[in-house]
């Protein structure tokens, strides 16, 4: 098969855009290096935007056991405020959310290589894009899709991450009374080195993804027990919604080094970046998955336009600094002691405010309809 589009990385981002271009009749290749979809970091909050997006793409989450999320809680020292969330929204675990995407990509008719990293992209003298396997094998194609996440691959890295951020996951089987306080919540919790959220998913299930600062875990000791039993002594609420929880896994999923605030400026001709290679918000938003879909909607409408890679990613980064820089700048009042402590009580005041945050910090929907490109 003569390729037309070599996709790197099968997550939300890269398997979204290999399903549209292969409803657009385009030959693709994904390259994904896990044999199977696992648990990743991810606060596996789907907002009501990535909500749309998979539907076009025809998966319904709520046959997958996603659980309908209602409202958002700020938890910060002892105090705590909710908000009615102003759209709907939902939470599945990315093991299953990527399991049914990868399913999807190939009932699409692309060609899915899995179990192995792609060591290399170049663009060759020819203007064809070249990715070359750990095992010496490689593919070309004159378009590449650049969707590896939150790993950098060679020669096409980030900035480093200026601030240290370490981000853990934890799947915890809450105490009953517990799991009825947190129903159709998505809660933030507040500590004084980072934040966390906690929130139901499938089989009665609660999943905490936190990320704090480096100086913050080095305090704790560098191991998870520690850090957990700080950050329940800094939140207290979280202490009250963790007490007699189990954990459901060995160890706690943690990556490093993640770029909050990233805003691609440029790119090369012929390969469109998206996902977390596009744009890195900070987490507290739970717009992550909802960006990653977006940017691979964009980016498959400007292929398809024969826009080019360097002006997609301009018009991207323009339509998107907005949103960053108030997430960025919301992020920073989120860790600042006063911010804190009187945070909670603002919100028992103005819950409304919430939801204009909510609002303001989700990815703006284009005006036209959904591109062809992501419709069944």
């Amino acid at each position: 098969m003569k390729n037309e589009v070599l996709i790197v990385g099968g997550g939300v981002a890269g398997c979204a855009a290999a399903i549209a271009l292969a409803r657009n009749g385009r030959a693709v290749t994904l390259f994904e290096r896990e044999t199977t979809p696992r648990h990743k970091v991810c606060g596996e909050f789907l907002s009501g935007e990535a909500l749309e997006d998979l539907h076009a793409l025809g998966i319904d989450v709520s046959t997958l056991g996603a659980v309908p999320l209602e409202y958002v809680r700020l938890a910060a020292a002892r105090r705590a405020a909710e908000a009615p969330l102003p759209f709907k929204a939902a939470s599945l675990t990315r093991k299953s959310l990527d399991t049914a995407l990868i399913a999807g990509t190939i009932t699409a008719g692309v060609r899915v290589v899995r179990g192995q990293s792609v060591k290399s992209l170049d663009r060759k003298t020819t203007g064809l894009w070249q990715a070359t396997l750990e095992d010496g094998t490689s593919f070309e194609a004159p378009t590449a899709f650049l969707a590896t996440g939150k790993h950098d691959l060679r020669g096409h890295g980030r900035p480093k991450d200026p601030h240290q951020w370490v981000a853990f996951k934890m799947y915890y089987q809450l105490s009953p009374a517990q799991t009825a306080e947190l129903k159709g919540a998505s809660e933030l919790t507040l500590y004084s080195g980072g934040y966390g959220g906690i929130q139901p998913v499938e089989e009665g299930l609660a999943n905490f993804c936190c990320v704090v600062k480096q100086p913050y875990f080095a305090r704790a000791g560098l191991r998870w027990e520690g850090l957990i039993a700080r950050m329940q002594q800094d939140c207290p609420h979280l202490a009250m919604r963790l007490a007699g929880a189990e954990p459901q896994l060995d160890k706690p999923i943690a990556i490093t080094h993640i770029p909050y605030g990233f805003l691609r400026r440029t790119t090369d001709e012929g390969l469109y970046c998206i996902g977390d290679q596009a744009a890195v918000i900070p987490s507290f938003t739970g717009d992550g998955i909802s960006i990653a879909l977006h940017t691979a909607r964009r980016a498959v409408a400007s292929f398809i336009a024969s826009e080019s890679a360097p002006a997609f990613q301009a018009k991207l980064r323009s339509a998107m600094l907005p949103q960053m820089r108030l997430a960025e700048a919301a992020a920073n009042g989120l860790n600042n002691p006063l911010a804190r402590a009187i945070l909670p009580f603002c919100l028992r005041v103005w819950p409304g405010a919430m939801r204009v945050t909510a609002r303001l910090t989700r990815v703006t929907q284009p005006a036209a309809p959904v591109p062809q490109a992501f419709a069944n």
